[in-house]
C-alpha cells in the first residue's frame, strides 16, 4: 500500500507550501522511493488558466495540457514524478464532478452533501495517484488553516486515515514562527493557534515545519513540542534562504525532516540518502566563472511569481554554464515610456516572454528592435515569439503597420493570426492550444544545435500563429522558420540568421527546465549572453589601452 503525506499550512499565506512539498519529495526520491505529487488547490476556479498573473502568478503547463497552479513546477523542477491532471484539482473541479454525478442519478436520489459526497470526491481523488509502484504520495493542501474554502479538504484528509489507517498517514503542518524585533524573541504563539485549528478539526500533525528568519533555540523547540504535542524532533526548522531555494532541502536533512519521515511511516525500501549532485550543483551556484546580466523585458515583471519558471530557467541555465545571472525586471510599458536607450542599455540578453492583451506590445517592440539592431542575443518565449515576428515585419520587410490581429483586427499585414481550430471556439478556461506538441527543426539551426537534435516536444498555451503567408517573405529578408511543426503547418521557432543568437519560440520551453539539466535553449541563451559580456569587456580593454 502506498504511504500517504499531507502538506497543511499556518498562520499565513505564501510560506512556501508546495517548494516544501517539493524538497520532500526529492529527499525520498534521492532515498530510492518512489513519490506522486499532488495540489489541492480550494479557489472555485476549474483551473488557474483564466485567472490573473497578479493574483495566482504563472499558469504552469503539463504535457497533457492541463493548466495547474505554479507549484506543480516545483514539483517537476525537484522530483521525476510524472504530472498529469491528476496531480492539481480545485474546489471547482470537485464541484463540478459532483454535480455532473448528481445530474447523471448516481446518487440515487439522496441528498447531496458536503460530507460525505464532496469529501468522498476528494479523498478519490488522491487515491487516483496510490498504486502498487508508488511508494509515497504527497499531498499538498492550499490555503491556510483557519480558511473556509479550506475546511472540506481539510475534513477529507482527516477522514483519510480512517480508510487507509494512521500508519499509512503522515500530515506534517508548515507555519510561522515570527520574530518581534522589539520584543527580540521569537514567538511561537501563532503555531500553536495554527495547530490549535487543526486539532479542532482532528487533525494531529505528525511533523511541524517552522519558517523563521531566526533560528530556534533548544527551549523554542522544546516549547513547541509541548503546547503543540508532538516530540521535539518533529519540530523541524526551515530558515529563510537568503542565497538559493535549493539549499531548503539540504536544511531540512540537516534538521533529520526525511529519516524521522521514513521512521513514522515504516519506509523499509529507503535506501541511505545521496545528495552528492545537489551540493554539486550548490557548489557551482556559489562559485561561478562568469557574470552576466539579462533583462527580462514583460508586461507582468513587477510580480515575480508571474514569470516563475522563466526565472528559474535563467538560473538553472546559469548553473549549467557556470554564471552567475543577474536578472533585471522590466515592464514594457517603462520601455514605451522613457526609450529602450534609456533603460536598455548595458545588458548581455534580453528576454521576452509570454502574456495576454494589447498593454505593452510596443514596449517588447521596441525592446526586440534594440536586441536585433546592436546583434545583442535574444531570447523570445511565446507572445515574446509573435512581437519579434510583429518588429521584423515592421523594420525590416517594410511592412508597415503590421501586427497580430488579437490586438488589430484591421491591420493591412496581419503577420500573426487566429489558429484555424480557434476560430469557433468562444469559451475561455482549457480552451487554448494547450500541452505537448512535436516540432521538427532546421539541421543547420541554432536550436538544432542547441537541442542536439531536430525533433522535440513541447509545451503550449497560445491561440494565435505565425501567418504562413508571409512565410517566404521573412525568409528572403533573414528571418527563417527553423522549427515547425511536423506536416509544416505551423511555424514552432524563428531565427535571424545574420545575428550572433536572436532565437523566438511559441513554447514555452521554461517549463521543462531542471536545476540538475538546464533547458538546452535557456542554456545556449545564457551561453551566447557571456560570448557577448566577453566581446563587450575586450573591446573596453582595447579602448583603455588606445
Amino acid at each position: 500500500m502506498s504511504k500517504h503525506i499531507f502538506v497543511t499550512g499556518g498562520v499565513v499565506s505564501s510560506l512556501g507550501k508546495g517548494l516544501t512539498s517539493a524538497s520532500i519529495g526529492m529527499l525520498l526520491e534521492q532515498r530510492g522511493l518512489s513519490v506522486r505529487m499532488q495540489k489541492l488547490d480550494p479557489y472555485i476556479n476549474v483551473d488557474p488558466g483564466t485567472m490573473s498573473p497578479y493574483q495566482h502568478g504563472e499558469v504552469y503547463v503539463l504535457d497533457d495540457g492541463s493548466e495547474t497552479d505554479l507549484d506543480l513546477g516545483h514539483y517537476e523542477r525537484f522530483t521525476h514524478s510524472p504530472l498529469t491532471r491528476d496531480s492539481n484539482y480545485t474546489t471547482g473541479q470537485i464541484y463540478q464532478s459532483v454535480i455532473d454525478k448528481e445530474r447523471r442519478g448516481e446518487f440515487l436520489g439522496k441528498t447531496v452533501q458536503v460530507i460525505p459526497h464532496i469529501t468522498n470526491e476528494i479523498k478519490g481523488v488522491i487515491h487516483k495517484l496510490a498504486d502498487d509502484d508508488v511508494d509515497v504520495v504527497i499531498t499538498e493542501i492550499g490555503g491556510t488553516v483557519g480558511d473556509i474554502e479550506s475546511q472540506p479538504f481539510l475534513e477529507a484528509i482527516r477522514q483519510f486515515s480512517l480508510d487507509v489507517g494512521k500508519e499509512n498517514c503522515l500530515y506534517i503542518h508548515l507555519t510561522l514562527v515570527p520574530y518581534l524585533k522589539a520584543a527580540g524573541e521569537l514567538k511561537t504563539k501563532p503555531t500553536q493557534h495554527s495547530v490549535g485549528q487543526l486539532r479542532e478539526i482532528g487533525i494531529q500533525p505528525d511533523i511541524l515545519i517552522c519558517r523563521t528568519e531566526r533560528s530556534l533555540s533548544r527551549d523554542d523547540r522544546q516549547k513547541i513540542a509541548l503546547f503543540c504535542n508532538v516530540p521535539i524532533e518533529a519540530v523541524i526548522e526551515e530558515k529563510d534562504k537568503d542565497f538559493s531555494i535549493y539549499e531548503v532541502p539540504l536544511s531540512l536533512v540537516e534538521n533529520g525532516l526525511d529519516e524521522f519521515i521514513v521512521r513514522k511511516l515504516g519506509l523499509q525500501g529507503a535506501k541511505t540518502l545521496d545528495l552528492d549532485n545537489w551540493r554539486n550543483l550548490l557548489h557551482r551556484l556559489r562559485n561561478p566563472e562568469h557574470e552576466i546580466s539579462i533583462a527580462v523585458v514583460g508586461k507582468y515583471a513587477e510580480h515575480r511569481d508571474a514569470y516563475k519558471s522563466i526565472y528559474e530557467a535563467l538560473d538553472h541555465a546559469g548553473i549549467a554554464n557556470r554564471a552567475q545571472v543577474r536578472i533585471q525586471r522590466i515592464q514594457s510599458e517603462a520601455v514605451e515610456r522613457e526609450g529602450p536607450e534609456y533603460l536598455l542599455s548595458g545588458f548581455d540578453g534580453f528576454l521576452v516572454p509570454g502574456g495576454f492583451g494589447e498593454r505593452g506590445i510596443e514596449g517588447k517592440i521596441e525592446t526586440i528592435r534594440y536586441a536585433r539592431e546592436r546583434q545583442i542575443p535574444f531570447f523570445g518565449i511565446c507572445l515574446g515569439m509573435q512581437c519579434a515576428v510583429i518588429e521584423f515585419a515592421r523594420h525590416v520587410v517594410g511592412l508597415d503597420q503590421a501586427h497580430s490581429t488579437e490586438f488589430n483586427k484591421d491591420t493591412p499585414h496581419p503577420v500573426i493570426c487566429l489558429l484555424d481550430e480557434q476560430r469557433s471556439i468562444t469559451d475561455k478556461g482549457g480552451t487554448m492550444r494547450l500541452g505537448a506538441h512535436p516540432a521538427r527543426l532546421d539541421p543547420q539551426s541554432n536550436v538544432a544545435a542547441a537541442y542536439r537534435t531536430d525533433l522535440v516536444h513541447e509545451r503550449h498555451r497560445h491561440r494565435y500563429e505565425f501567418n504562413n503567408v508571409y512565410r517566404q517573405q521573412f525568409a528572403a529578408h533573414g528571418m527563417i522558420a527553423s522549427g515547425t511543426s511536423p506536416d509544416g503547418a505551423l511555424v514552432e521557432v524563428v531565427e535571424v540568421v545574420d545575428h550572433p543568437w536572436f532565437v523566438a519560440v511559441q513554447y514555452h520551453p521554461e517549463f521543462k527546465s531542471k536545476p540538475t539539466a538546464a533547458h538546452p535553449l535557456f542554456a545556449e541563451f545564457i551561453s551566447a549572453a557571456i560570448r557577448r559580456h566577453a566581446l563587450r569587456s575586450e573591446r573596453g580593454k582595447e579602448i583603455e589601452s588606445s
